[in-house]
């Protein structure tokens, strides 16, 4: 690289500048752009010119700001083109390769944030979304800002801080996630990564403030939409972006407090809570730090309370009622309302976390620390998450079949009609009894305590009623007799409540269970 090189890149870009400020005839903005294209790819060589050029003489400076005040300019007063959006175009893209990796390039370019801002906005509209053109400009742009903050921690804080501070109504962030396209989603969702990677303090403006937890919930909208793509297509690196900026916040510690900021009043749980309680089921399975694990507990205990409770009071409704009364639809009872099937699909999930973080903790120094809270914290009610699991398993038993062959299996005394309508529909319903069985299974392991808990709430026969195949409840059965293993290991007072209803076929000898002879 030779001096002269770098002079020759000045001078070219500030003649082109030049041309472009008068803003002449069509075909001469096109051969300009193309010029300045050139330009561009010639700063992709080394980081070395681009230092270069960012110091040399004449300086681009000036010239690059007036050239992004006249776009804005142009874009936010309707004057959109073909021209203007293959101007700005170009000239994103010579910024962007020119801030590459350069801190002195970064500070210098990004005084021009407000004009790419504006730029950005004028572009992820409604009405601009809707012709195909203008996303190749919100895609450049994006990556322009990117390039602009990546590896500059004070420009990053910036950025995010003036983002965050945003009226509702200008959030451009939430406007490009909010566009039907899987290259400018990832694009934006690199920026939103790199700028909370390994910073606890944006990472609580993202989850705290107003516009930080629209953009948390305009991000839940589109994990489920890009759940099923595949894997590498932009739509699938999309899904794995926003999944390691959900783990980031997981990774922080603001669990509790983005899930909190998510609630709406009068609602047991909302669509973006049950979102989010998958991803972090998924990441708890991902053996994640077992430090982060105090800080979830109450989290999950409060979640499981309150889900638990709900449900037990709207199950309560059907079964303790008289069956002339409550509404069937061809022959199935009707479900007591509409909020039960996702209380009981978000419940499942809280179960599952709160299973995998005893089971992660187990034999380690934690164990003494969590697994008392989840044993011994009490609701409301008075009661532990072991009698209210009982409890719900209770009327679980009665409200939800069991399935076997696609058929329900009637209880003993119950019509055959008596079903409710998860017989027909199991959303929200499946993995209940099991997940619920499981977790009564590791709260009693070797806890003498919880094991008279739940012989003292009746919670044995209801156990030993799981002991069967379910097509809803894979497994049930083999959690069922491993729960009733622990109930009985060490505990001669629960073997004696088990030997007292003489199962049929499910005795101590025959399931192997711990029997004091």
């Amino acid at each position: 690289m030779s001096a002269t090189e770098e002079n020759s890149i000045n001078i070219r870009f500030c003649g082109l500048c030049e041309g472009l400020m008068r803003w002449e005839k069509e075909e001469t903005i096109s051969q300009l752009s193309r010029v300045l294209e050139g330009v561009a790819i010639d700063l992709t060589r080394d980081e070395g010119l681009r230092t270069a050029v960012g110091a040399g003489q004449p300086t681009i400076w000036p010239n690059l700001r007036s050239l992004w005040l006249m776009l804005a300019e142009k874009v936010t007063t309707h004057q959109d083109d073909e021209p203007t959006r293959t101007v700005v175009i170009s000239t994103s893209r010579f910024t962007r390769n020119l801030v590459a990796g350069v801190a002195k390039n970064q500070e210098n370019a990004f005084e021009n944030e407000p004009e790419l801002r504006q730029v950005l906005y004028a572009y992820s509209s409604w009405a601009a979304s809707q012709d195909p053109g203008s996303l190749p400009v919100v895609r450049m742009v994006v990556q322009t800002l990117s390039n602009m903050v990546t590896t500059n921690e004070s420009l990053m804080s910036c950025l995010w801080q003036t983002h965050m501070d945003l009226p509702e109504e200008q959030a451009v962030l939430v406007r490009v996630l909010s566009l039907p396209d899987p290259r400018a989603i990832l694009s934006i969702l690199v920026l939103l990564v790199n700028c909370i990677y390994d910073s606890s303090s944006r990472q609580a403006l993202l989850v705290k403030t107003r516009i930080g937890v629209r953009i948390c919930i305009t991000l839940l909208d589109r994990m489920t939409d890009l759940h099923d793509a595949e894997e590498s297509s932009d739509a699938g690196k999309a899904f794995d972006y926003g999944y390691h900026l959900f783990s980031h916040l997981f990774g922080g510690g603001f669990a509790p407090d983005l899930f909190g900021n998510l609630k709406v009043d009068g609602e047991v749980i909302v669509p973006h809570q049950s979102i989010l309680l998958k991803l972090l089921d998924s990441y708890l399975q991902s053996s994640p730090s077992e430090t982060l694990f105090s800080g979830m507990t109450p989290m999950l205990i409060t979640c499981f309370f309150k889900l638990s409770q709900y449900a037990v009071g709207a199950i309560s409704d059907v079964v303790d009622s008289d069956p002339a009364d409550v509404a069937h639809e061809n022959g199935i009872r009707t479900a007591p309302n509409p909020m039960l099937p996702k209380a009981c699909e978000a419940l499942v999930l809280v179960t599952q976390c709160i299973a995998s973080i005893m089971l992660a903790s187990e034999a380690t120094h934690l164990q003494g620390e969590v697994w008392p809270l989840f044993r011994e914290s009490v609701s409301s009610h008075g009661r532990v998450i072991a009698e209210h699991t009982v409890e719900l398993l209770q009327l679980l038993d009665i409200f939800l079949p069991k399935v076997n062959f696609g058929r329900p299996i009637p209880r003993p005394g119950q019509g055959e009609h008596q079903y409710s309508v998860a017989v027909a529909d199991p959303t929200g319903f499946l993995y209940l009894k099991r997940d619920l069985v499981r977790l009564i299974g590791i709260l009693c392991h070797e806890d003498k305590a919880t094991q008279d808990r739940i012989r003292q709430c009746d919670g044995i026969p209801v156990i030993m009623n799981m002991c069967v195949i379910d097509e809803r409840n894979p497994y049930l059965r083999e959690h069922a007799i491993l729960a009733l293993r622990n109930l009985l290991e060490g505990n001669r007072d629960n073997q004696v409540v088990v030997h007292s209803i003489q199962p049929s076929k499910t005795s101590l000898d025959e399931l192997e269970l711990p029997c004091e002879r």
